[in-house]
């Protein structure tokens, strides 16, 4: 039970995660301006990638500690 604990509560973050606007300032300008004239769908997608961006480096690691402690216990 312990072992599937650790999946189970990274799932748990992962959907539980609210949407968050991580942009840096020529972004934020960028969609500012399409705020301006009434259209969003150049910020949502804006802030999807940042996150994207963002969420990647933290899953390798999380991978490569995985494989790490997998083998360490071998």
């Amino acid at each position: 039970m312990k072992r599937l604990a650790v999946p189970f509560f990274a799932i748990f973050l992962l959907l539980a995660s609210s949407d968050v606007s991580a942009q840096c300032a020529m972004c934020k300008r960028n969609v500012e301006t399409n705020r301006e004239q009434g259209t969003n769908k150049v910020g949502k997608g804006l802030n999807q990638g940042i996150l994207y961006l963002m969420a990647v480096p933290y899953l390798m690691g999380a991978i490569g500690i995985y494989s790490w402690m997998k083998s360490r216990k071998k």
